[in-house]
């Protein structure tokens, strides 16, 4: 069990069958860094193109199609004092013909690629973020930090390279607010060595990324991996302290639940052991579902159970 610390030179805005960048063993950890969804590092240098740039992908000795690659998140912090969010509420996240009507100037705001983005401190010994650039009411309130990682997961099936900016088995760009530090996350393998991809770092995120952001910035990030061979996880899976949770990636809306409540079924016959009926009347009464990604081409939802009612069961 080694601990690999690698300092990434290049980026990807897909997650695909590229060259491994670090070949490593069921049980390692690795400590490296990522840039923000621009491609700006820790020094707020652009080193990459825009667009979720992902660290990797790690290749996992013994990792093959049909096994599960077992990630555990152990640490996420942002590495630079400022982030950035976009302006405005998607217009799908709206009804149909609403308008919103802004009164304010952003000629002072900063841009990326020509449009204005706010600029937000991070204060990670202080553990919250405000609003600096430009000024306005929200900047009196402080958020707590609660950092996230956007976009990850595994090469998809099929030699298959997909963009950063979508999401679907494989995992990618998810948005979800629970994939935290401390959560152990389980992707279906679908090619040799699973091919890890990591990035797009948020130092505190609303449910959906509505305005197509998170408080984006860089992070340091430590993560372990294992394998689970011979595996039933079909699309991505994740557990922390509290909660069992599957996630289904699709548009229209609907899908996604049928995704991710199709796979916690599953997860509780094959895994846990639940006769099907005891499985279904679980989820009826004690189901919780959370809102990932609601801006990019696929939505995301998460399907939830209590992990003390399960254990309860068995």
């Amino acid at each position: 069990m080694a601990v690999h610390k690698f300092t990434p030179s290049m980026y990807h805005n897909t997650l695909g069958w590229h060259d491994a960048v670090l070949e490593i063993d069921p049980g390692d950890t690795v400590v490296t860094t990522t840039v923000d969804a621009r491609g700006q590092d820790h020094m707020g240098e652009r080193v990459t193109q825009r667009g979720n740039p992902q660290t990797g992908p790690f290749f996992i000795r013994g990792a093959e199609a049909g096994d599960a690659l077992v990630v555990r998140l152990d640490e996420l912090k942002p590495n630079r004092s400022w982030g950035f969010t976009a302006c405005a509420v998607a217009p799908n996240v709206l009804d149909p013909g609403y308008r919103s009507v802004f009164t304010d100037d952003l000629s002072d705001c900063p841009t990326f690629d020509g449009a204005p983005f706010f600029r937000w401190a991070v204060d990670v010994a202080a553990g919250t973020t405000h609003l600096t650039e430009p000024e306005r009411p929200l900047s009196g309130l402080r958020l707590p930090l609660d950092p996230m990682v956007g976009c990850f997961g595994v090469a998809p099936a099929g030699g298959q390279a997909i963009s950063t900016s979508t999401s679907s088995h494989h995992g990618g760009n998810m948005d979800y607010r629970g994939f935290r530090q401390g959560t152990t996350v389980y992707f279906p393998v679908s090619a040799p060595g699973a091919l890890f991809h990591i990035g797009d770092g948020h130092a505190v995120q609303g449910d959906g990324e509505i305005v197509g952001t998170g408080v984006e910035v860089s992070f340091d990030v430590r993560f372990t991996v294992d394998l689970i061979k011979g595996s039933s996880v079909r699309w991505p899976r994740a557990q922390d302290d509290t909660w069992l949770m599957t996630v289904g990636n699709a548009r229209p809306l609907d899908q996604c639940v049928q995704h991710a409540t199709t796979e916690m079924l599953n997860w509780l016959q094959t895994d846990f052991g639940l006769e099907a009926r005891t499985a279904h009347q679980l989820l009826g009464q004690a189901v919780a579902y959370d809102v990932g990604n609601v801006f990019d081409p696929a939505y995301t939802m998460v399907c939830k159970v209590r992990r003390a009612y399960v254990e309860a069961l068995r």
